[in-house]
């Protein structure tokens, strides 16, 4: 069962803020061009990050590469040596070194670099992927549009696109047939990955959340993992 006193407390500011960043539009920016050497070292990023995290335009709305030189190369996904008493194919939210994991056969797992709900947001425990969206609509709380009346426009939803806060893909997480109003979804923020920024939700980046998209079931089962 989900911590009844973390759910409550950040369903409630999770359905307050809708997995908006903070921004009164929830408009996000564009990364800017893609770069190939860390500017903090010099050092250049391998060529396999660089097609991992390149363009997408095939996508209904093209998503431009990711500029790998703005975030620290802890976040880049990949294939790692994972001991996790949950079976193979769960997936794993650590929430205070901010990684995803999802576990895989032979003591190994996929991580990728997230961004996570700020201190009050936060919630753990144990729930499930009810299901999945490609280019969702995000629609704004009633409370959120009250706050923030230049919502009104979004109360029947926002169209799908790269400026939508949901991003390319989400994945819906319920406990039992109650909907937790938590989400995994994919995010233009490129700074925020790493950091407590997001109001509740988990954001990975948009070429991330699009390959864990890829690889789990609606059912999946999902553990959040707090200090």
């Amino acid at each position: 069962m989900l911590n009844r006193r973390l759910f409550l407390a950040s369903a409630t500011a999770a359905l307050v803020a809708g997995c908006s960043s903070g921004s009164r539009t929830g408009r996000l920016p564009l990364q800017s061009s893609p770069s190939d050497t860390l500017p903090q070292t010099g050092r250049r990023i391998p060529p396999e990050y660089l097609q991992m995290y390149r363009a997408m335009p095939q996508e209904r709305f093209p998503i431009p590469a990711v500029d790998l030189s703005k975030i620290d190369p802890a976040y880049y996904r990949r294939l790692v040596d994972y001991s996790s008493p949950e079976p193979a194919g769960t997936i794993v939210v650590d929430t205070p070194n901010r990684f995803l994991y999802l576990t895989m056969e032979n003591g190994k797992a996929m991580r990728y670099g997230v961004g996570i709900g700020r201190a009050g947001f936060s919630w753990g425990g144990r729930a499930r992927i009810q299901y999945k969206r490609e280019w969702p609509t995000w629609t704004p709380p009633a409370e959120m549009i009250a706050r923030e009346p230049e919502l009104e426009e979004f109360r029947n939803g926002m169209q799908p696109g790269l400026e939508n806060p949901l991003g390319a893909r989400a994945l819906y997480i319920f406990e039992g047939n109650k909907d937790t109003l938590y989400r995994l979804h994919g995010t233009s923020e490129t700074w925020s990955i790493g950091k407590a920024v997001s109001s509740g939700c988990v954001r990975l980046l948009q070429q991330d959340v699009i390959d864990l998209y890829n690889r789990v079931p609606d059912g999946t089962p999902i553990v959040v993992r707090q200090a």
